[in-house]
């Protein structure tokens, strides 16, 4: 049980470190919290919740992963090298075609509300 709940430790040492290090993490973080509080004031249902949710979520973990990718790159390969610069393009890529993803949901679903033309 005590290994279980280490686990648990390294997981929040993981976020705090991308918290502190990361500009594009703290970013998507402030920019999820506003998009939380639209659709609080918006009085979202519970699939346009589902749908945030979820790109809210998609975002931050492609984030995460993003991050361990680059420092893992940095580990292996503290001078330059082209395949390396690979990699952290396109873990890079990843995440922004997450970003697009959010975007998308999030004006689908907040647009009609915000301009009153909300079903």
């Amino acid at each position: 049980m005590k290994k279980f709940l280490n686990g648990f430790g390294f997981a929040f040492k993981g976020l705090n470190y991308a918290i502190k290090t990361q500009l594009n993490f703290r970013v998507h973080t402030f920019l999820a919290v506003v998009i939380v509080c639209l659709g609080w004031y918006y009085n979202l249902k519970s699939t346009e919740w589902l749908w945030i949710a979820l790109a809210i979520s998609l975002v931050l973990i492609i984030e995460l992963i993003n991050t361990a990718i680059e420092v893992l790159t940095d580990l292996v390969s503290p001078d330059y090298h082209i395949k390396a610069g690979i990699v952290k393009d396109v873990s890079a890529a990843a995440v922004l075609i997450a970003a697009f993803f959010a975007i998308a949901v999030g004006l689908i679903i907040l647009i009609p509300k915000i301009f009153g033309n909300a079903s």
